[in-house]
């Protein structure tokens, strides 16, 4: 029989086929009474560390049948099968954990002692530091030690501690680092209960599901582990994740004693104004739904067909065959974790490149999907060895809603425009406060805050500072964030912690801007049109400065093009609600008719000599048809930026021609051709008031009679 023996190397299964060999031997057991050590050599993996590797030989059968040859409905039928494995899994409900534990006081009462006991003695500390003087001194030796706290306390409040370590507004950065550690530096439980926790899900043998599995974990997480194996019907290496024995009890247990402490701070604490008990219940629910690795593959595969249609971002396949509620089985991604930034560099690679990608898939999933990932900390992002950024770990998902996706890209218009009233009535659509909320006092306190803030370019601003100051606004006023929300500042957050490794002057409302520009020149949403009518329109003239801006930051998106951004507002335009707009534009459209027009004859005059000038233009000083100086160089400055701007779509790189034939189509329509014959007649009366005020004018050498 053939087996497969994996030779020294630092990573379980090397891509360096000089590493595995094939030899002869009997039927090799599975797992031997003392599994052999195998020293490492330097080789591929996650950052290329030097550690001892344990493998445990499986039998080896070999198959050229794959998951990517399967046909849609049989891996339906097989994630049906993991479903049906599943079906037992728990669903978090207040009632759920009152009825579970609230007839077990001895069990509660212990295991609050024991919470007591640890966050007790830790918090002792501090007051004797800030007693001492020492606060600052000791900061360090606390932050280690409310780590160990964490993971001494289990998986709860190692979940809590991962939430405070992208939570820069929460703790000083040497909490933050040391928190951080929690994100993989995790103690694991024994190889033996995962591998009989294999066996009982997926209800078979471990030898007849992999040819090669390794001894010990790769990876700890705070819910379970993960094992590099590799597939025995097809030889496809895979990474299996298993889910720590008790979790479901412990955490129960954990989630009972937080939520009472909730209901006293609703009814003691004053200063907190959101509603505790709900945070805890959101949390406890989406904690609960990580539990069910059915649910994480689905997860993954919905996020897969939404986002991975970009070259750059890679999402692993599942094997629903070997999934089940607490074993999930998915491709293997070998890749560095996106804050080993010596590793990805030793690779050929770029941070910030890559951030940039996070940043443009986070953007696509909060406001074009609503659908995204809610825990993007540096142990879920790896950087491929070909440029793509991986996303793993789909436990805690999120959505935001559709009425959200638009207010937000909304607010950030109106924090550009610095039109306070609007932000405001933003947090209407946000469901950041009910509707018989009076927003007028909140307008100063933004408008404090953000003129301050304003004072340098939009794309300077930190996104840490935006969350800063919006943070105190909301601790003022009766908001309730909803959890999504929360959500989304963790994602950005953590993204531009990472990319302020790479590049501390990294503004993530920088990068963020030209996607922002798309979706608004693109966009046929009504919410956001109007929001773009309200950015280019004031006072009732047409900001052109506005418009090019806008087409110069959405030309550095990809997905840009210029024939989406010319349709939704001709649309509007000539659509029965829009006769406002219509107004606005027929003015618009004669200044620039006569700006391209006379702006030409101005050039042209410039260029004459002084003989032609009198013959033609009776020698006029101010130029031709009566201008000023002054009105000259408004009309060629107009001219040159709307000649910038059509050269702008011009070169846009999908750019073509024929994206003008719709227009002209729609101009077939009646609203059309009275709209066209509005601006023709207000640029002939334009005209021929300034050619009468050309052939009237009196000649310099005589004196204008006086009235």
């Amino acid at each position: 029989m053939n087996t497969l023996v994996l030779q020294p190397s630092s990573t379980i299964f090397p891509q360096n086929k000089r590493c595995i060999r094939r030899v002869k031997s009997p039927r090799a057991a599975l797992v031997e009474a003392k599994p052999r050590p195998v020293p490492a050599t330097r080789g591929g993996g996650s950052g290329g560390d030097n550690v001892p590797v344990t493998v445990l030989r499986v039998q080896e059968k070999s198959s050229s049948y794959s998951l990517s040859s399967r046909d849609r409905a049989d891996d339906m039928q097989a994630e049906a099968r993991a479903m049906a494995r599943a079906a037992d899994a728990s669903i978090y409900t207040p009632e759920f954990l009152a009825a579970k534990y609230g007839s077990r006081p001895i069990k509660v009462v212990q295991r609050a002692i024991e919470i007591f006991s640890g966050l007790g003695s830790f918090a002792f500390k501090l007051w004797l530091d800030q007693l001492n003087g020492k606060l600052d001194q000791n900061q360090r030796l606390r932050a280690v030690e409310l780590r160990q706290v964490f993971t001494g306390l289990g998986p709860t409040f190692v979940k809590i501690g991962q939430g405070l370590s992208t939570r820069p507004d929460l703790c000083p950065p040497v909490y933050l680092e040391e928190l951080s550690e929690l994100q993989d530096a995790l103690p694991t439980f024994p190889d033996e209960a995962a591998f009989t926790c294999i066996e009982k899900e997926l209800g078979r043998p471990l030898e007849s599901v992999y040819s090669l599995i390794s001894a010990s974990p790769i990876a700890a997480a705070s819910l379970g582990q993960v094992y590099k194996a590799q597939l025995k019907y097809s030889g496809q290496v895979v990474a299996v994740k298993v889910q720590r024995p008790g979790i479901e009890e412990a955490i129960g247990l954990d989630f009972y004693l937080i939520r009472g402490l909730g209901f006293l701070i609703n009814k003691y604490v004053d200063i907190i104004t959101s509603d505790v008990v709900a945070l805890i219940d959101e949390f406890a629910r989406r904690v609960y739904q990580e539990l069910n690795y059915v649910q994480e593959g689905q997860n993954a595969r919905r996020f897969k067909k939404l986002y991975a249609d970009k070259q750059d971002v890679l999402v692993p396949d599942i094997f629903w065959d070997y999934t089940s509620g607490k074993v999930l089985t998915m491709e293997w991604v070998e890749g560095v974790k996106l804050n080993q930034q010596d590793a990805i560099e030793r690779q050929g690679l770029k941070v910030l490149d890559l951030v940039n990608t996070g940043i443009q898939c986070s953007l696509r999933q909060l406001l074009e999907y609503g659908y995204f990932h809610a825990d993007p900390h540096p142990g879920n992002l790896l950087a491929t060895p070909d440029g793509k950024l991986a996303f793993l770990d789909f436990g805690m998902m999120s959505e935001t809603p559709e009425q959200a996706r638009s207010a937000i890209i909304g607010h950030v218009v109106h924090m550009v425009n610095r039109d306070y009233e609007a932000m405001a009535r933003d947090y209407y659509a946000l469901d950041f406060l009910s509707p018989d909320v009076d927003v007028s006092p909140i307008v100063p306190a933004l408008r404090n805050f953000f003129d301050d803030a304003l004072n340098s370019t939009v794309s300077e601003l930190n996104f840490k500072t935006i969350v800063d100051g919006l943070g105190a606004v909301l601790y003022q006023y009766p908001f309730n964030v909803p959890a999504y929300y929360a959500l989304i500042l963790r994602s950005l957050t953590v993204l531009e912690g990472l990319a302020l490794y790479a590049d501390p002057n990294f503004k993530v409302l920088a990068a963020s801007y030209p996607y922002f520009a798309k979706r608004l020149l693109t966009d046929p949403n009504p919410y956001l049109r109007d929001a773009l009518i309200e950015l280019l329109f004031k006072d009732g003239r047409f900001r052109w400065n506005r418009l090019e801006n806008l087409l110069v930051q959405g030309r550095k998106d990809r997905d840009f093009s210029a024939k989406d951004a010319l349709q939704p507002v001709l649309k509007l335009l000539l659509g029965p609600d829009g006769e406002e707009l219509r107004v606005l534009v027929i003015k618009e459209a004669v200044r620039v008719t006569e700006a391209v027009i006379l702006g030409s004859v101005v050039e042209s005059y410039s260029s004459v000599n002084e003989l032609m000038r009198t013959l033609i233009f009776n020698g006029s000083a101010t130029g031709p048809f009566a201008m000023t100086t002054a009105e000259q160089e408004n009309m060629l400055g107009l001219r040159a930026q709307v000649l910038r701007i059509w050269g702008l779509l011009r070169s846009s790189e999908n750019f073509d021609p024929s994206i003008l034939l719709p227009i002209l189509q729609v101009l077939q329509e009646p609203e059309a051709r009275n709209l066209g014959g509005r601006v023709v007649g207000g640029i002939t009366q334009r005209l021929a008031a300034r050619l009468l005020q050309q052939v009237l004018r009196v000649p310099p050498s005589v004196s204008a009679p006086t009235s």
